[in-house]
């Protein structure tokens, strides 16, 4: 029987990284794409509760999509059970135009907020990503992207191939996959996981011609973490990166060491 596989990202259905992502699984199953229609990156796991949605179906470059007015988890609620009508037996997210490394965007990446709805339902999910050299690349018109994905297609295919066949180990809900912007045709590929930190954050004040200030937030990028994190392989060693993720955020304590606090 063959499998079913969701498709979806958080840079809309005209992103140059959803149809390399289709590319990636299109041998692998019956393949949906349910995405954003517009540029919804870093609203993490956002739902749309307060309005309503639409879905528009339409034709890509030959990719049939449904382009949903909303975010990329309310395109994964969208594409499961209005789309499919069913669970699909795989989730890709992505390509994200821009890597997703450390504990600073497994909380406010779309990409990976779409891939963690979709492992909710017990859906083996793989979010993937792609590093860019110019941080504007994350934010600009990324239907016009450029970028030879091929080496990409072909880890993410491998990878979503097994995970077909085997599932996901225990406690195990996504895999969190970056690949550097130059990789080689056959990458190292290292299992990592999150650095604490990938952005120094710093706010910027301004003034608007009424001198009324207002604010942007900013940072510099740490281009370097311990050996073993997502940043040290992506940053330093220009290798892939695979980091198993648990929707379970409770920590793994022994209660007993909190209990001074109570």
């Amino acid at each position: 029987m063959s499998k079913n596989i969701l498709v979806t990202n958080d840079d809309g259905v005209y992103s140059t990284g959803i149809h390399a992502a289709y590319k990636s699984v299109a041998d692998l199953g019956d393949v949906t794409v349910s995405a954003p229609m517009m540029q919804q990156s870093g609203v993490g796991r956002s739902i749309s509760i307060f309005e309503p949605l639409r879905i528009t179906q339409t034709t890509i470059h030959g990719i049939d999509v449904n382009a949903v007015a909303g975010t990329p988890t309310d395109s994964v609620i969208l594409g499961i059970f209005t789309v499919m009508k069913q669970m699909p037996d795989l989730i890709l997210s992505g390509f994200n135009i821009g890597e997703n490394i450390s504990t600073d965007t497994i909380t406010t990446s779309g990409t990976i907020g779409a891939a963690l709805e979709g492992a909710s339902y017990g859906v083996p999910a793989i979010a993937a990503s792609i590093q860019v050299m110019e941080e504007g690349d994350k934010f600009d018109d990324n239907r016009e992207f450029k970028h030879d994905y091929d080496v990409a297609i072909k880890v993410v295919n491998r990878i979503a191939k097994k995970v077909l066949e085997h599932g996901l180990p225990e406690k195990v809900d996504l895999l969190n996959v970056n690949i550097p912007h130059h990789v080689e045709n056959e990458p190292e590929i290292e299992i990592t996981r999150l650095a604490r930190k990938f952005f120094k954050t710093d706010v910027e004040e301004r003034r608007d011609p009424r001198g009324r200030p207002y604010y942007w937030i900013a940072g510099e990028l740490l281009v370097d973490d311990e050996k073993g994190t997502d940043v040290h392989a992506i940053m330093q060693n220009g290798n892939v990166s695979v980091t198993p993720i648990s929707l379970d955020a409770t920590a793994p304590i022994d209660f007993s060491e909190i209990e001074h606090l109570l």
